[in-house]
């Protein structure tokens, strides 16, 4: 008698990213292995496919960061977007990127946009580079179902202020697949994300 494979208990494998990514439109654009080099060969944040994982990149379009505004408190009921200003896009021979302050907080954007199947849900965490830098992209999950860009939580921990490259890998998409559920997330008040910041809603 033959035994029965193993379920899966972990995140998928790279093999199975790309069948539904390229036969299901799970990320687009896709690419199909990991890039540690942008134009004139200079060392990028990686990007792209991993073992088990996909790197996703950070949008050159829309980065905000928190600011201190007198007499306005943050109220995730009612988000006043007065608490966010635009950071400026620079560059340099390194790439493009935004500095975050030392102590601060930001809003990002993927650049890639994600349709996640109704058996798959996702857990996006942040890069070691970044890590050892004191960046913190937080942890959190993308629900069966969802499609759109990700809006990204980045915080700098640290005492000093730091580069956030943009159009390199900003945080690492893990992807588990199950049964299909009951409740894909279906209309769901961040479903279809536009390729920038979504702020707060309930």
């Amino acid at each position: 008698m033959n035994a029965s494979p193993l379920p899966q208990a972990g995140p998928i494998p790279d093999w199975r990213i790309i069948e539904l990514a390229t036969g299901e439109g799970m990320i687009s654009p896709f690419c199909p292995q990991k890039v540690r080099k942008i134009a004139h060969d200079s060392p990028a944040i990686s990007y792209g496919l991993s073992s088990y994982g996909y790197d996703l990149t950070l949008s050159a379009k829309d980065f905000r960061i928190f600011r201190h505004v007198p007499g306005l408190i943050v109220n995730p009921k009612r988000f006043d977007d007065r608490c966010l200003a635009p950071a400026e896009l620079q560059t340099d021979d390194d790439g493009a990127f935004f500095i975050l302050p030392a102590h601060t907080y930001a809003l990002g954007a993927t650049v890639e946009r994600q349709k996640l199947p109704a058996n798959v849900t996702a857990q996006y965490i942040g890069k070691s580079t970044y890590a050892r830098c004191g960046i913190i992209v937080n942890t959190t999950p993308g629900e069966a179902g969802w499609e759109g860009h990700l809006t990204l939580e980045i915080s700098n921990s640290s005492g000093a202020d730091c580069r956030i490259y943009a159009n390199e890998g900003i945080c690492q998409a893990l992807f588990f697949e199950g049964a299909p559920c009951r409740t894909p997330y279906g209309d769901g008040k961040y479903q279809q994300q536009a390729a920038g910041v979504t702020l707060a809603r309930v």
